[in-house]
């Protein structure tokens, strides 16, 4: 149970405060960052820099780690996981994120600080979901 739900139950908490914390939740915070050339807003640039740092020491971590606590073993992306599906869906993923201000994470996030707006974003992109897996005959 503690693999399978608590882990990354309490992993989803942990992202969404800091996302919360960091101010992401807020569209206008993103579409400021992206705003180079007029009120540009860095904050989007120093939660970046802390999910590196942090990320910079779990690979440090990780290395030292003979496997990981709560798994079997490591699944650590190689060359091969850059497919033509996987660039393009980050290209389609960056203009709605540009778009709308808001990804996934913050998306859920902001049903707490602004329902309406976060709600007609969640529907969009789970329609959007769902017509991929309709396109791939997955459905």
């Amino acid at each position: 149970m503690i693999r399978e739900t608590l882990v990354p139950l309490g992993s989803g908490v942990i992202f969404g405060a800091g996302l919360t914390l960091g101010g992401m939740t807020d569209p206008a915070r993103v579409r400021g960052f992206l705003d180079l050339f007029g009120a540009w807003d860095p904050t989007l640039a120093f939660v970046m820099g802390g999910a590196v740092l942090v990320m910079a020491m779990a690979w440090l971590l990780q290395r030292r780690m003979l496997r990981p606590f709560f798994a079997d073993g490591f699944s650590l992306p190689d060359r091969n996981d850059l497919t033509p599906r996987l660039i393009g869906g980050s290209a389609l993923f960056g203009i709605g994120w540009g778009i709308a201000g808001l990804c996934p994470g913050p998306g859920i996030a902001a049903l707490a600080i602004e329902p309406l707006s976060a709600a007609i974003f969640l529907i969009a992109m789970l329609v959007g979901m769902f017509a991929v897996r309709l396109l791939e005959g997955n459905a």
